[in-house]
């Protein structure tokens, strides 16, 4: 197991306050230090912001590509890996038409958008927004890449310490450590006689390395007198067979993942995180990205994963759709169906869903990805079977969807 991020939340301001982004790196450096000294593996030191609306506020919404640039600058200068700026809002259209540009300026920052949450339900034109930002970002490079960097949003609140989905609720700082884990399923389930033992060698060792990672974060609280918001203990994986949820899928007992018997096994994987008992945030559950799993890239690669099979599961485990390489002649108004269905699988289920696709320019489905890139796994073009709405969903501005209620 590694530590994914340790992200860093703020509010940076504007013009950016480069004191603050300085605090922001030598915590950072210290919390590494610490996590490393425990025996962790960091991968990424990370920053995250409030959303960039209220940095700027809507008069000022056209400076943030340069806001991009500029908190791009300062923290590279601070050896911080990467940044959100958080998500655009439905009640300010322009917020999302600017997160194209504002991509383009800054290779090291991040976006998301929301469509769906508990406040107002579902937007269908931030959905229609969500899916133009995807649209528009495809072009940006050749190769569709530069999408990683932006993520739909469906009832996800602040304080996640994953990308593309992290933003800050409060001027007040605060951290959280997010954990790429999804080895310690791989482990748990392959000398498992029965799922019971499976679950609870899982889940025992996800409490044994949250409790570290708690003393870690209450220490530094202790010390910096900052928030320690959590720990996102998500099953994350690594393109590696070692570090596959789709390899721990088969562990289980599913002979192809994707196959039947996939929801069963997402299912299982999902509660025992939820059963283990620790300060948690964000998502804490299992997380399908296709290109950055070496299973699951593989059996989408032969057929075997749609992004049927893929939504499914979102409703019984993480994100939602992750990484998810779409034919290049796939349109925003396509794209708007399988957004619209998340977010209502979102609202109903009350849990938090993202959506990050990579339509890839040139490619048609079943074409090979080209990747060049050290986290991702190549695979190929996944088909979308979706078709433009039409009325009354596709003239519909907004529509609520109470969560579900067991009797």
């Amino acid at each position: 197991m590694k530590i994914r991020s340790i992200t860093y939340f703020c509010n940076p301001g504007w013009p950016v306050d480069v004191w603050k982004i300085g605090q922001a790196g030598r915590f950072l450096a210290e919390a590494k230090s610490d996590c490393e000294a425990a025996g962790f593996e960091v991968e990424s030191l990370r920053l995250a912001t409030v959303p960039f609306l209220q940095i700027l506020g809507a008069d000022q919404i056209a400076e943030t590509p340069r806001l991009a640039e500029n908190l791009g600058a300062a923290i590279k200068a601070e050896g911080i890996a990467y940044a959100s700026l958080g998500p655009a809002q439905p009640e300010v259209p322009e917020s999302f038409t600017v997160i194209p540009e504002a991509i383009a300026a800054a290779q090291n920052i991040f976006f998301s958008g929301v469509m769906a949450d508990a406040r107002f339900g579902i937007s269908i034109p931030a959905v229609q927004a969500c899916a133009q930002v995807m649209s528009r970002c495809a072009s940006i490079t050749p190769d569709g890449f530069a999408n990683l960097r932006f993520a739909a949003l469906a009832n996800v609140k602040a304080g996640s310490p994953f990308f593309p989905a992290a933003y800050h609720s409060q001027d007040e700082p605060a951290f959280s450590i997010a954990t790429e884990s999804a080895d310690l399923a791989v482990k748990a389930f392959s000398n498992a006689r029965t799922v019971t033992d499976g679950q609870w060698t899982l889940a025992t060792e996800i409490e044994k390395r949250a409790r570290e990672l708690a003393m870690i974060g209450d220490t530094l609280n202790q010390r910096f007198s900052i928030i320690f918001g959590g720990i996102d203990f998500s099953l994350a994986p690594f393109p590696s067979e070692a570090v596959s949820i789709g390899a721990a899928m088969e562990r289980m007992g599913v002979p192809r993942a994707g196959l039947h018997g996939s929801l069963a096994a997402a299912a299982i994987l999902t509660e025992i995180i939820e059963r283990a008992r620790f300060p948690g945030t964000g998502f804490s559950g299992l997380m399908l990205p296709v290109l950055e799993d070496a299973v699951l890239a593989q059996r989408a690669a032969d057929g075997t994963l749609t992004v049927k099979d893929l939504l499914l599961y979102s409703a019984v485990c993480g994100t939602g759709l992750d990484t998810v390489p779409l034919p290049g002649d796939t349109s925003a108004d396509q794209m708007v169906a399988l957004l619209l269905d998340l977010s209502a699988l979102a609202l109903r289920l009350d849990k938090p869903l993202t959506a990050r696709l990579m339509p890839i320019p040139g490619k048609k489905a079943g074409d090979p990805t080209n990747f060049d890139f050290d986290y991702f796994v190549n695979s190929r073009v996944m088909k979308l079977e979706a078709e433009p709405l039409k009325a009354p969903l596709s003239e519909t501005r907004r529509f609520t969807l109470a969560p579900r209620h067991v009797h």
